[in-house]
């Protein structure tokens, strides 16, 4: 997988990606992750990237032309399944989203700044809007590193444990169950004498139980 990521503040995106799980699955080769500066598509002397509103208004509107001519640019060399923007407006971000794209091979997203982007890079260049969360960032930088990470890590090999992905909360609609290691008691607080018991068809149904308490409990919306 090839995940492109274009935005006017690059040094943002360099830690996430350089370190733990994300960092070993661009040392194997199993997803490349290009950062673009979107300033080096910009043509005045200033490399402006913004402007004021049409109609009036607080705020800046990043430009349309630099952004097309990135766009356009990286078009040239390769076909995206999708290219993303990460908007506050957009679907909300999912594990099921996150597992549908990780079936893609190549991925660009764009970050937004600012009062955002001028809608007609929205309506002729965005293939797909993705929010995650009700809240607004600075910029998209945070909201991509989000989504790259949730879809990285789905990939075949990224993790150690190949079913570890699939264990995960919201994969099957539930939060995860609790877990434990040792010691087995600490301070008189003890592990559930069910995980110590080596009974793996019991164990997976005290899991399952346990799952459904804990969202019933924490996020019922998702039983709705």
């Amino acid at each position: 997988m090839r995940i492109d990521i274009i935005t006017i503040l690059p040094r943002l995106l360099e830690s996430p990606f350089a370190d733990s799980i994300l960092k070993r699955a661009r040392e194997k080769g199993l997803v490349e992750v290009v950062i673009h500066d979107l300033r080096k598509y910009a043509t005045d002397k200033h490399q402006r990237l913004d402007d004021y509103a049409y109609g009036g208004g607080a705020g800046m509107v990043m430009m349309i032309e630099p952004i097309a001519r990135c766009i356009r640019s990286l078009q040239e060399q390769r076909t995206y399944d999708e290219i993303l923007y990460m908007s506050p407006d957009g679907e909300r971000f999912t594990q099921p989203v996150a597992n549908e794209l990780a079936l893609k091979k190549n991925l660009l997203i764009l970050c937004g700044h600012y009062k955002g982007v001028d809608e007609r890079v929205r309506e002729h260049f965005i293939t797909r809007e993705i929010s995650i969360g009700d809240y607004v960032l600075s910029g998209g930088e945070l909201a991509a590193a989000v989504v790259s990470d949730a879809v990285i890590r789905l990939l075949p090999g990224v993790l150690s444990d190949e079913t570890s992905a699939l264990t995960d909360s919201f994969q099957d609609g539930l939060l995860a169950p609790p877990v434990y290691t040792r010691p087995a008691e600490f301070e008189g607080w003890k592990v559930p004498d069910i995980l110590l018991s080596g009974h793996e068809k019991n164990i997976e149904e005290w899991r399952f139980e346990q799952s459904q308490s804990r969202t019933k409990k924490r996020r019922p919306d998702l039983l709705l």
